[in-house]
């Protein structure tokens, strides 16, 4: 079933326990949560212990994205284009989520495989402090400034109108993005994916029964074809918000799922629990989590940043540019965020194995995620190539629109076994703590190279919008290809966290 790391043999004519066991046993432990050594044993078991829940995680993230653009693309290009301008602005939320929770799996992981679970609650509840202080920072700049990011990002000045409440919303509520993604790491740090994945199924299914009440009111009822009863809509509770209604409901199942993660992180976890004693504040672990978390932030900051730089290079095409870019890019991100899945699974099994003194069980884990992880998106990128308009098509059917957005999603469909790579082996530079090596990738490729290549097909060589999404596909696929190549040099290894 699962294939044997190779790393301890299996004495002839005796089975191992674990190739005794049924599929859907191992998948049924999974999405219970294992309680497993990760540090010994099966690669392969350990992968899909870790990974299955984690990849339906992911599944259930970008289902927050996919929710929202369906309701909203029906709102018309500008109400599209609010929330694409928006989510450009949130991609730095997201990167300085990530880069905490980067540094919250590394220093827990480590911790978890050195079998020092104090020390993991400790790390858990120091990555906590960051979160708070920086969140509330990123809520007041954004509530502050939302109409002006709006403008300098080339919006429309209907869509500024239309758009700033939603984005100081998204912007204001920041903290739920953040501990979503920060608690969450903290649990896969620990092994314990399966709550994760528990968490963010609360928080979409609540975003998918609020978000659309809070956009159309009782308005509802006649977008899906019913004929809603008069004392049903007299007792209707969700007033009419428009694009702002998916703000609202987003933000409140985020939040739910952040409460949840709470509960279980400091009452219920089987692998990591926060006490009282664990929030003590010890500077030395403060300062090792902001040594990992600090350049991990401007490494997601730096590439998620070039989206935003991206928009703006498709915003001279006009709304039904921006709109087709952003539907998508939301398409692309619903197959790539179950492959971070796997990227996470491989962060833990470093952190946890170069925890334990085995730095090449922990190589070994990462190649053999890689290959996974390229078999898996090499395959969706062929149903992409062969059906990119119908799935675009879903979303909308303003001719523009869909050609654009028919049009990115072939062409960066055609890089997906090589961001299969990439995704992976940057995650494992992140679960060994070496948060810089891939920061400076980030930095040369995307800015040095990607955003200037994407200007120059697009309005030099007039590729058009076509010119960004040819710059995308390049850029990761010359991200890969360096990533693995000074992941084989093993510096990564050596990391102290």
């Amino acid at each position: 079933m699962l294939n044997n790391s190779g790393n301890t043999p299996v004495p002839s004519g005796v089975e191992s326990a674990e190739r005794r066991q049924s599929f859907f046993s191992v998948l049924r432990e999974a999405i219970a949560g294992s309680e497993r050594d990760f540090t010994s044993g099966s690669i392969g078991l350990a992968i899909f212990l870790l990974s299955v829940p984690m990849i339906l995680e992911m599944l259930m993230e970008s289902v927050f994205a996919i929710v929202d653009i369906f309701f909203v693309a029906k709102l018309g290009a500008d109400a599209v284009a609010v929330v694409g301008l928006t989510e450009s602005m949130l991609a730095i939320v997201y990167a300085v989520g990530i880069g905490l929770s980067v540094g919250a799996t590394a220093t827990v992981a480590r911790r978890t495989g050195e079998k020092d679970a104090e020390g993991a609650a400790r790390s858990a509840a120091h990555a906590i402090y960051l979160g708070v202080i920086v969140s509330v920072v990123m809520s007041l700049i954004g509530i502050i400034f939302a109409p002006t990011f709006l403008s300098l990002l080339g919006a429309e000045p209907q869509v500024i109108e239309q758009g700033t409440t939603f984005t100081r919303i998204m912007l204001g509520g920041n903290a739920v993005i953040v501990f979503l993604f920060l608690l969450n790491a903290i649990f896969r740090g620990a092994g314990d994916a399966a709550i994760a994945m528990r968490v963010l199924f609360l928080a979409n299914l609540l975003n998918i029964f609020l978000a659309p009440c809070f956009i159309y009111g009782a308005d509802i009822f006649a977008f899906f074809g019913i004929n809603a009863p008069n004392w049903l809509l007299d007792y209707w509770i969700f007033p009419k918000l428009g694009v702002t209604g998916a703000a609202v409901g987003t933000t409140i199942g985020r939040g739910a799922g952040v409460l949840f993660a709470a509960w279980f992180l400091f009452r219920k976890s089987r692998r990591i629990t926060i006490r009282k004693e664990h929030w003590t504040l010890d500077s030395e672990i403060l300062l090792n989590l902001v040594k990992i978390a600090a350049p991990a932030v401007l490494q997601f900051t730096i590439a998620t940043a070039s989206w935003s730089a991206l928009v703006r290079v498709v915003a001279g095409f006009g709304s039904e540019a921006i709109a087709g870019y952003v539907i998508g890019l939301r398409v692309i991100m619903f197959a790539l965020l179950p492959a971070v899945g796997l990227s996470n699974a491989a962060a833990t099994l470093v952190g946890q194995n170069l925890g334990a003194g085995k730095p090449e069980r922990a190589e070994a884990s990462v190649w053999k995620a890689s290959f996974i992880n390229a078999a898996v998106l090499g395959a969706v990128g062929l149903i992409f190539l062969f059906f990119s308009k119908a799935i675009v098509g879903f979303f909308t059917d303003e001719p523009q629109v869909l050609a654009y957005g028919t049009s990115c999603l072939h062409i960066v469909a055609y890089g997906f076994v090589f961001y299969a790579f990439g995704m992976v082996l940057e995650s494992s530079f992140n679960g060994a703590g070496d948060t810089w090596t891939p920061t400076y990738l980030n930095l040369f490729i995307f800015w040095l190279f990607e955003i200037p290549l994407a200007y120059v097909l697009a309005y030099h060589f007039g590729f058009g919008a076509d010119g960004v999404f040819w710059a995308i596909t390049i850029a990761f696929s010359v991200l890969a290809i360096v990533s693995a190549i000074l992941f084989k040099r093993g510096k990564w290894k050596e990391k102290k966290v």
